[in-house]
Protein backbone atom coordinates (compact mmCIF):
# COMPACT_ATOMS: atom_id res chain seq x y z
CA UNK A 1 0.00 0.00 0.00
CA UNK A 2 1.79 3.12 -1.21
CA UNK A 3 1.85 6.49 0.47
CA UNK A 4 0.12 9.32 -1.35
CA UNK A 5 0.99 12.12 1.10
CA UNK A 6 3.97 12.32 3.40
CA UNK A 7 4.55 15.19 5.82
CA UNK A 8 7.94 15.68 7.41
CA UNK A 9 8.80 17.87 10.42
CA UNK A 10 5.83 20.09 9.65
CA UNK A 11 5.58 23.24 11.77
CA UNK A 12 2.97 25.96 11.70
CA UNK A 13 3.09 29.11 13.82
CA UNK A 14 0.94 32.21 13.86
CA UNK A 15 2.41 35.58 14.71
CA UNK A 16 0.49 38.08 16.80
CA UNK A 17 0.95 39.75 20.13
CA UNK A 18 2.30 36.37 21.10
CA UNK A 19 3.67 33.70 18.78
CA UNK A 20 1.44 30.60 18.77
CA UNK A 21 2.94 27.28 17.72
CA UNK A 22 -0.02 25.24 16.48
CA UNK A 23 1.77 22.29 14.84
CA UNK A 24 5.15 21.14 16.13
CA UNK A 25 7.40 19.09 13.89
CA UNK A 26 4.72 16.65 12.76
CA UNK A 27 5.74 13.73 10.56
CA UNK A 28 3.30 11.19 9.15
CA UNK A 29 2.57 9.17 6.00
CA UNK A 30 -0.95 8.75 4.61
CA UNK A 31 -1.72 5.72 2.46
CA UNK A 32 -3.95 5.65 -0.59
CA UNK A 33 -7.09 3.54 -0.30
CA UNK A 34 -7.59 4.46 3.37
CA UNK A 35 -9.71 6.82 5.44
CA UNK A 36 -8.21 8.69 8.41
CA UNK A 37 -9.93 10.65 11.16
CA UNK A 38 -8.42 13.59 13.03
CA UNK A 39 -9.51 14.31 16.59
CA UNK A 40 -8.43 16.86 19.15
CA UNK A 41 -9.80 19.76 21.20
CA UNK A 42 -10.78 23.03 19.54
CA UNK A 43 -7.67 24.93 18.58
CA UNK A 44 -5.51 21.81 18.52
CA UNK A 45 -4.61 22.24 14.85
CA UNK A 46 -6.97 19.91 12.99
CA UNK A 47 -8.18 22.59 10.57
CA UNK A 48 -4.66 24.00 10.30
CA UNK A 49 -3.33 20.63 9.20
CA UNK A 50 -6.12 20.19 6.65
CA UNK A 51 -5.42 23.67 5.26
CA UNK A 52 -1.77 22.75 4.83
CA UNK A 53 -2.60 19.44 3.16
CA UNK A 54 -5.02 21.20 0.81
CA UNK A 55 -2.27 23.69 -0.16
CA UNK A 56 -4.51 26.57 0.91
CA UNK A 57 -1.92 27.54 3.52
CA UNK A 58 1.82 26.99 3.75
CA UNK A 59 3.81 25.62 6.71
CA UNK A 60 6.24 27.71 8.72
CA UNK A 61 8.79 24.96 8.09
CA UNK A 62 8.92 21.32 7.09
CA UNK A 63 7.75 19.65 3.92
CA UNK A 64 4.76 17.99 2.25
CA UNK A 65 5.38 15.34 -0.39
CA UNK A 66 2.47 14.56 -2.72
CA UNK A 67 2.91 11.42 -4.83
CA UNK A 68 6.68 11.46 -4.28
CA UNK A 69 7.02 15.11 -5.31
CA UNK A 70 7.87 17.79 -2.77
CA UNK A 71 5.47 20.73 -2.74
CA UNK A 72 7.09 24.04 -3.72
CA UNK A 73 4.98 26.69 -2.00
CA UNK A 74 6.41 29.43 -4.20
CA UNK A 75 4.83 27.84 -7.28
CA UNK A 76 1.27 28.93 -6.54
CA UNK A 77 -0.03 28.38 -10.09
CA UNK A 78 1.11 24.76 -10.13
CA UNK A 79 -0.31 24.19 -6.65
CA UNK A 80 -3.66 25.69 -7.67
CA UNK A 81 -3.83 23.24 -10.59
CA UNK A 82 -2.87 20.33 -8.34
CA UNK A 83 -5.59 21.29 -5.85
CA UNK A 84 -8.23 21.59 -8.57
CA UNK A 85 -7.27 18.28 -10.20
CA UNK A 86 -6.44 16.05 -7.25
CA UNK A 87 -7.89 17.42 -4.01
CA UNK A 88 -11.55 17.66 -3.01
CA UNK A 89 -12.43 19.78 0.03
CA UNK A 90 -15.54 19.59 2.23
CA UNK A 91 -16.21 22.09 5.00
CA UNK A 92 -18.47 22.04 8.07
CA UNK A 93 -20.29 25.02 6.64
CA UNK A 94 -20.87 23.79 3.11
CA UNK A 95 -19.43 26.93 1.42
CA UNK A 96 -21.79 26.54 -1.52
CA UNK A 97 -22.10 29.57 -3.80
CA UNK A 98 -25.42 31.14 -2.69
CA UNK A 99 -26.39 32.59 -6.06
CA UNK A 100 -26.04 29.31 -7.93
CA UNK A 101 -28.24 26.23 -7.98
CA UNK A 102 -27.24 22.79 -6.74
CA UNK A 103 -26.45 21.71 -10.30
CA UNK A 104 -24.44 24.87 -10.97
CA UNK A 105 -22.37 24.53 -7.80
CA UNK A 106 -21.19 21.09 -8.92
CA UNK A 107 -20.96 22.05 -12.58
CA UNK A 108 -18.71 25.06 -11.85
CA UNK A 109 -16.32 22.85 -9.89
CA UNK A 110 -16.14 20.52 -12.89
CA UNK A 111 -15.36 23.46 -15.18
CA UNK A 112 -12.59 24.55 -12.82
CA UNK A 113 -11.16 21.05 -13.18
CA UNK A 114 -10.74 21.56 -16.93
CA UNK A 115 -13.88 19.82 -18.24
CA UNK A 116 -15.76 21.33 -21.15
CA UNK A 117 -19.31 22.56 -20.58
CA UNK A 118 -21.18 19.48 -21.81
CA UNK A 119 -19.00 17.06 -19.83
CA UNK A 120 -19.23 19.26 -16.73
CA UNK A 121 -23.03 19.35 -16.86
CA UNK A 122 -23.28 15.58 -17.36
CA UNK A 123 -20.93 14.94 -14.44
CA UNK A 124 -22.97 17.26 -12.22
CA UNK A 125 -26.25 15.56 -13.17
CA UNK A 126 -24.83 12.09 -12.56
CA UNK A 127 -23.53 13.08 -9.12
CA UNK A 128 -26.83 14.68 -8.16
CA UNK A 129 -28.44 11.34 -8.96
CA UNK A 130 -25.86 9.44 -6.89
CA UNK A 131 -26.44 11.62 -3.81
CA UNK A 132 -30.20 11.35 -4.26
CA UNK A 133 -30.86 15.01 -5.03
CA UNK A 134 -31.92 15.10 -8.68
CA UNK A 135 -35.17 16.74 -7.56
CA UNK A 136 -33.14 19.55 -5.94
CA UNK A 137 -31.00 20.36 -8.98
CA UNK A 138 -32.58 23.78 -9.55
CA UNK A 139 -32.76 24.73 -5.87
CA UNK A 140 -30.46 27.34 -4.38
CA UNK A 141 -28.51 26.64 -1.15
CA UNK A 142 -30.97 28.74 0.88
CA UNK A 143 -33.73 26.34 -0.21
CA UNK A 144 -31.88 23.21 0.99
CA UNK A 145 -31.66 21.54 4.37
CA UNK A 146 -28.31 21.20 6.13
CA UNK A 147 -28.01 17.57 5.11
CA UNK A 148 -28.90 18.33 1.50
CA UNK A 149 -26.28 21.07 1.34
CA UNK A 150 -23.62 18.70 2.63
CA UNK A 151 -24.61 16.14 0.02
CA UNK A 152 -24.13 18.79 -2.65
CA UNK A 153 -20.80 19.73 -1.06
CA UNK A 154 -19.66 16.09 -1.23
CA UNK A 155 -20.74 15.83 -4.86
CA UNK A 156 -18.85 19.03 -5.65
CA UNK A 157 -15.75 17.70 -3.91
CA UNK A 158 -15.66 14.47 -5.95
CA UNK A 159 -16.74 15.80 -9.35
CA UNK A 160 -13.16 15.87 -10.64
CA UNK A 161 -12.40 12.41 -9.26
CA UNK A 162 -9.76 13.65 -6.79
CA UNK A 163 -7.16 11.36 -5.30
CA UNK A 164 -7.50 13.09 -1.94
CA UNK A 165 -10.64 14.20 -0.08
CA UNK A 166 -10.20 16.48 2.94
CA UNK A 167 -13.22 17.11 5.14
CA UNK A 168 -13.28 19.54 8.07
CA UNK A 169 -16.09 18.63 10.51
CA UNK A 170 -18.40 17.59 7.64
CA UNK A 171 -21.15 16.43 10.04
CA UNK A 172 -20.57 18.93 12.84
CA UNK A 173 -23.64 21.11 12.17
CA UNK A 174 -26.08 18.25 11.49
CA UNK A 175 -28.49 16.30 13.68
CA UNK A 176 -27.33 12.79 14.50
CA UNK A 177 -29.45 10.92 11.93
CA UNK A 178 -28.54 13.30 9.11
CA UNK A 179 -24.92 13.18 10.27
CA UNK A 180 -24.89 9.38 10.01
CA UNK A 181 -26.36 9.50 6.51
CA UNK A 182 -23.88 12.17 5.41
CA UNK A 183 -20.92 10.34 6.91
CA UNK A 184 -22.01 7.14 5.17
CA UNK A 185 -22.05 8.99 1.87
CA UNK A 186 -18.57 10.38 2.56
CA UNK A 187 -17.14 6.99 3.51
CA UNK A 188 -18.60 5.46 0.35
CA UNK A 189 -16.30 7.72 -1.68
CA UNK A 190 -13.22 5.69 -0.71
CA UNK A 191 -11.56 3.52 -3.32
CA UNK A 192 -8.18 1.82 -3.65
CA UNK A 193 -6.57 4.90 -5.21
CA UNK A 194 -8.14 7.56 -2.98
CA UNK A 195 -7.23 8.96 0.43
CA UNK A 196 -9.83 10.52 2.74
CA UNK A 197 -8.92 12.55 5.83
CA UNK A 198 -11.66 14.06 7.98
CA UNK A 199 -11.60 16.09 11.17
CA UNK A 200 -14.28 15.48 13.77
CA UNK A 201 -15.18 15.94 17.42
CA UNK A 202 -17.41 12.88 17.26
CA UNK A 203 -15.65 9.71 18.42
CA UNK A 204 -18.43 7.53 16.95
CA UNK A 205 -17.48 8.68 13.44
CA UNK A 206 -13.75 8.87 14.23
CA UNK A 207 -13.71 5.19 15.19
CA UNK A 208 -15.14 4.21 11.80
CA UNK A 209 -11.96 5.32 10.07
CA UNK A 210 -9.13 2.94 9.19
CA UNK A 211 -6.91 5.03 11.43
CA UNK A 212 -7.76 7.52 14.17
CA UNK A 213 -5.18 10.25 14.72
CA UNK A 214 -5.25 12.62 17.66
CA UNK A 215 -3.67 16.07 17.68
CA UNK A 216 -2.78 17.46 21.11
CA UNK A 217 -0.26 20.14 22.05
CA UNK A 218 0.79 20.45 18.44
CA UNK A 219 1.73 16.79 18.06
CA UNK A 220 0.06 13.87 16.32
CA UNK A 221 -0.29 10.30 17.53
CA UNK A 222 -2.09 7.20 16.36
CA UNK A 223 -4.90 6.09 18.66
CA UNK A 224 -5.99 3.04 16.70
CA UNK A 225 -5.18 1.72 13.27
CA UNK A 226 -6.48 -1.03 11.03
CA UNK A 227 -3.94 -0.49 8.28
Amino acid sequence: MSNIIKISKLNKSFEGIKKINVLKSISYSFKRGKIYSLMGPSGSGKSTLLNLLSLIDRPSSGSIIFENKKINYNNTDKNDILRADKIGIIYQQDNLLPDFTSLENIYLAALAGGNDEKVAINKAKNLLKKVGLTNRSEHFPSQLSGGEKQRIAIARAVVNNPQVILADEPTGSLDIQTAKETFGLLKNQINKERLIIFATHNRFFANKADCLLEITNGNIKTINARI
